[in-house]
């Protein structure tokens, strides 16, 4: 693995791991600019990492307000915490379909 690949993955995880408005943007950001399965990856695992009231609260705007991948990516993040209200609203106003929002 690459130097720059090593280091954009611990990035990833730190932004996770601070959880802050920014850090949920640069992470959804990040998986819109790299169409790769890794990038996909670590992004999902870097979000799992985000704990405060202020990044969850990022993560459901990209719920409601992001792409399609960003919007499966979040709909992942909140199904994984069992809040399946925001899931469900998501659902509801078809923002993101069924398989994906119910996927492992």
């Amino acid at each position: 693995m690459e130097k720059n690949t090593l280091q954009r993955d611990d990035t990833f995880v730190q932004s996770g791991r601070q959880g802050r408005t920014d850090d949920v943007i640069f992470l959804m950001n990040a998986l819109e600019m790299q169409d790769d399965l890794a990038t996909s990856r670590w992004v999902d695992f870097a979000l799992s990492l985000v704990r405060g009231q202020e990044g969850v609260g990022q993560t459901l705007h990209f719920l409601f307000h992001g792409s399609l991948r960003q919007r499966n990516v979040a709909a992942l993040y909140f199904k994984r915490r069992g809040w399946f209200d925001e899931l469900e609203e998501a659902l509801q106003q078809g923002l993101v379909d069924a398989v994906q929002g119910y996927a492992q």
